[in-house]
């Protein structure tokens, strides 16, 4: 399994594409420089009035498929 750390700065009106279902996918950086793609709706738990703003793991499986997704800080 691989742990991928990912610094989100996403404002409310960011979110909010994600929860109207114009955008489906967060296409974002880890912090070692590879692109990765994950499902909005991992984000729905870290949402606050100011968006979704952190620190967070995403562990994939060997095949690549989101295996978790938390929030570090």
């Amino acid at each position: 399994m691989a742990v991928l750390t990912l610094r989100l700065s996403l404002s409310r009106d960011e979110v909010l594409r994600y929860y109207q279902g114009s955008a489906r996918a967060v296409q974002a950086w880890s912090t070692d420089g590879r692109s990765v793609q994950f499902p909005a709706a991992v984000l729905r738990r870290h949402v606050t009035p100011q968006g979704v703003h952190g620190t967070f793991r995403l562990h994939v499986d060997a095949n690549n498929r989101l295996v978790a997704f938390e929030r570090m800080c």
